[in-house]
């Protein structure tokens, strides 16, 4: 760990706060991206799970939230929305029962064409170049990583 220079009062202001300012731009992104999910029908988490399966279909729940970092008691009760909203199905695994494949439907497949246009409006809301998109998310991936580790 490196040691900080800063003025101990420093230290404890709001506003020099990393977790703050990752808490209010969460905020911030929440917010956009709760406005342009509402013509899909979708939450935040929903439309994770979604970018999920249509980056590859038939995905264990345990491969699932393993690349969304949730647990299959937070991420169970999502996929059975999705399922009752008609854009996925959950089907137990041949040979092994224990594991739940879930699957699109020709709806949750229908559904990415409508998703298209999210990513860009993001990118123009953020008001930021390409190189920069990527280098702010190679930063916050390394963050992640450096914070799961400690």
């Amino acid at each position: 760990m490196k040691s900080t220079s800063a003025p101990a009062d420093a230290l404890l202001k709001l506003d020099n706060q990393l977790c703050f300012a990752l808490y209010s731009a969460n905020l911030a992104m929440h917010k956009l991206y709760r406005g342009l999910l509402q013509a899909l029908e979708l939450t935040y988490p929903q439309y994770l799970v979604m970018l999920v399966l249509w980056e590859s279909d038939q995905r264990t729940v345990s491969e699932i939230g393993e690349r969304l970092f949730l647990d299959s008691a937070t991420l169970t009760p999502l996929l059975k929305r999705l399922e009752a909203a008609g854009l996925l199905t959950r089907t137990r695994a041949v040979a092994d029962e224990r594991q739940v494949i879930i699957a699109l439907s020709k709806a949750g497949r229908a559904l990415r064409a409508k998703a298209q246009k999210v990513p860009e409006q993001v990118f123009c809301a953020a008001a930021c170049d390409l190189q920069q998109m990527q280098e702010l998310k190679q930063q916050l991936d390394n963050l992640r990583g450096n914070l799961a580790q400690a």
